[in-house]
């Protein structure tokens, strides 16, 4: 695609004007104007940068409402609504749930998630069909869980689809381990095996709250990443551990020695009171490479809006440190996108991200802290959204089907 007369800001955060190529393998140059290209397209008043990146999700969680059991705590939160309501999840709903997430995706610039979740099939049945990127991992365990304890037949489903993974699939399929305060030892050891069995991507909730912490104490004499680490759990490069919120600075280097990726996600950390977030700084010292996430829309209050995760973000570093360089926009936005193939294209026009300042240089803040409307999405040269239109699903079909779906969820 050629873009004329357009702002980019490329990875490294420099501004370029011009006329620009955004070629199918994602990367880009200056045009010409004589290239042979499959759609040329007015750049002006449009800004294009890397789509953003979502750590940490639970994408069929869409089917819970924002307002979903608002004002309960984390863990009153899982066993009183979470918990009972997603006995009732069915592969079927897994999958509307996560084609509504894959518009609101598209509709705010991101290209690619991170999902732990049931029915991982389903998951990834819809970000297909969406055209995005995506690793979604699975649980070993039965779900409604039962008492009969074997588990075998999910694992082995497990297993299979982990084998179906393709280097060339834009989503892969992962282990999920859901905590250490939800799953035991062998279950833990026994996603790690999956995961190298396969070279697949192993991810786990780690140190939430306080009283996660004190209960992996209390029962193991160790803190989380302490008792991980002792039982061989991480694979380097290939471990995401979600929040961190209450996580020592000797767990955070032992986090960097095992190479782990943490995912931040403050705004389910706030809203669900957790009375932490990872303190990035230390974070940043220690040598642990840190993503972002929004969590489950229902737990976030931001849904899977990454530029709002990322403006929450600065400023929970700098309440918390006292401190108003701990974050800045343009590093929050350098994590929000890291690992990014692709573009997203911002209205220019939109109130919200002007003044653009004399040299183009507020495109950027002005995106993390007041938002913007994106108008395109292009993956391996694949239009996921022009002109503010989807192409890959039929959005308003998907409305009527989804707010069908949520009615029959909460009435069963």
């Amino acid at each position: 695609m050629r873009y004329t007369g357009a702002v980019l800001v490329d990875e490294n955060q420099q501004t370029h004007l011009g006329d620009f190529l955004l070629h199918g393998d994602g990367s880009w140059s200056v045009s010409n104007g004589d290239e042979d290209v499959v759609q040329t397209l007015d750049g002006s008043k449009k800004l294009i940068t890397r789509s953003f990146q979502n750590w940490h999700t639970h994408l069929p969680m869409q089917l819970n409402a924002r307002d979903f059991s608002d004002g309960l705590p984390l863990q009153e939160w899982l066993e009183k609504s979470i918990f009972p309501t997603e006995m009732k999840l069915t592969k079927e709903y897994a999958r509307i749930g996560a084609l509504a997430s894959a518009v609101e995706m598209i509709r705010t610039g991101s290209t690619f998630a991170c999902d732990m979740y049931h029915f991982p099939e389903s998951i990834v049945s819809a970000l297909d069909e969406a055209g995005l990127r995506g690793i979604v991992c699975g649980p070993q365990t039965k779900w409604p869980p039962s008492n009969d304890g074997d588990d075998g037949s999910v694992r082995r489903e497990l297993d299979a689809q982990l084998a179906s993974n393709k280097a060339e699939s834009k989503v892969q399929y992962g282990v999920a381990t859901h905590a250490v305060y939800t799953c035991d030892e062998d279950t833990l050891l026994g996603g790690k095996e999956l995961a190298e069995k396969h070279d697949a991507h192993l991810s786990i909730h780690i140190s939430e709250t306080r009283k996660e912490v004190a209960d992996c104490h209390s029962r193991t004499g160790m803190y989380p990443v302490e008792y991980l680490d002792s039982i061989d759990y991480f694979i380097p490069e290939r471990t995401i551990c979600a929040h961190g919120s209450w996580v020592k600075k000797s767990e955070m280097r032992t986090m960097a020695a095992r190479k782990a990726i943490l995912a931040h996600c403050p705004s389910s950390n706030m809203k669900l009171a957790c009375g932490g977030t990872a303190s990035l700084p230390a974070y940043k010292e220690a040598g642990v490479e840190v993503r972002m996430g929004t969590d489950g829309p229902a737990s976030s209050g931001s849904g899977l809006d990454m530029a709002n995760e990322a403006r929450v973000a600065c400023l929970v570093q700098r309440h918390d440190h006292w401190d108003a360089s701990a974050l800045l926009a343009k590093e929050a936005f350098a994590m929000a996108t890291t690992g990014s193939q692709d573009w997203a294209v911002w209205n220019l026009n939109d109130i919200r991200m002007n003044p653009v300042g004399k040299d183009n240089e507020r495109h950027i803040s002005n995106l993390i802290y007041n938002g913007g409307q994106c108008l395109d999405l292009w993956v391996e040269g694949n239009p996921l959204m022009q002109s503010g239109k989807i192409t890959t699903i039929d959005e308003t079909k998907l409305l009527e089907t989804f707010n069908d779906a949520v009615n029959q969820y909460y009435s069963l």
